[in-house]
């Protein structure tokens, strides 16, 4: 569903607000993530309060979290149907790539698969498993800081609009992510928990300015009748890359080191921002040519 909505969200409002709906369209989703990982400690929450079984209670919560799925589904019933062709219409033609937007998909896709797996080394149950066993810290605590740490992606979503009609889409992109990713190696480094929460809190007010920005630009720099193409081979690249990520990771917690998916994970990352200034710097979006 994500590949048809971003392909269609730009055709809801102009160029100037392309990256503004995108930044609303992922701190929605964001604010979603928050409740769900402030809801991870309730398990815990019902054996202390109900006369349950901590099996019992993972059971309900998984019942729940089937309930919620369903219940975004009918959401999307309600909403409106695509106007059908009259039936003596032939179905449009497949869109063709320009040569160009194929070598533009071509050399981005390429970056979001290096992208897609250092995120993949960054998976919260990762992180989780690192501050357990580095710090000791138990669920609760987690639970709290992992629902802070989505409360700081979803006010960046907006930042990162403001911030891209300043510098440009490729210069937020690029300027917020870096410090993210070496405020996640100052994490993997740092002696006290407290002190890694506040540095993983900063590098999640920062880390995620790049998701609506991408999305605009990628959106931007092809023709109206290829987004859906695009979000599709996007999307589906980093989704590949990012599944790579998990099994790797705990292969290098185990044979390397607590934080090595930490450290691997943020020097890709770095590799990848560093590549994407170098290649797409000088491609504008429209806004930004006229601007």
């Amino acid at each position: 569903s994500a590949i048809l909505e971003q392909s269609l969200l730009p055709a809801t409002t102009t160029p100037e607000r392309r990256t503004a709906a995108f930044a609303w369209y992922t701190a929605l989703q964001d604010g979603g993530h928050s409740l769900g990982s402030l809801a991870a400690g309730l398990p815990a929450l019902l054996v202390a309060v109900l006369p349950l079984s901590q099996s019992a209670s993972l059971r309900l919560c998984f019942g729940l979290y089937s309930a919620l799925l369903l219940a975004s589904g009918l959401c999307y019933l309600g909403l409106p149907a695509r106007a059908a062709a009259p039936a003596a219409t032939a179905p449009p033609p497949p869109v063709r790539l320009s040569p160009e937007s194929r070598r533009v998909l071509t050399r981005i896709s390429l970056l979001f698969a290096l992208d897609g797996l250092g995120g993949g080394l960054l998976l919260t149950t990762l992180l989780a498993y690192f501050f357990f066993e580095r710090f000791g810290v138990g669920v609760a605590a987690l639970s709290g800081l992992f629902f802070a740490a989505r409360v700081a992606n979803l006010l960046s979503n907006f930042g990162a609009a403001w911030l891209a009609r300043r510098i440009g889409l490729v210069n937020t992109m690029v300027f917020t992510h870096i410090p993210a990713s070496l405020l996640l190696v100052a994490v993997a480094l740092v002696p006290s928990f407290p002190l890694a929460a506040a540095l993983f809190l900063l590098r999640e007010a920062m880390v995620e300015m790049d998701v609506p920005t991408r999305q605009s630009y990628v959106m931007a720099v092809v023709q109206p009748e290829e987004r859906t193409t695009a979000s599709g081979v996007t999307n589906l690249v980093r989704l590949a890359m990012w599944a790579l990520g998990p099994s790797l990771g705990g292969w290098a917690m185990q044979g390397l080191g607590l934080a090595a998916p930490l450290l691997a994970g943020a020097g890709l990352k770095i590799v990848y921002d560093l590549l994407l200034y170098a290649s797409f710097r000088r491609l504008k979006p429209p806004e930004e040519r006229t601007g």
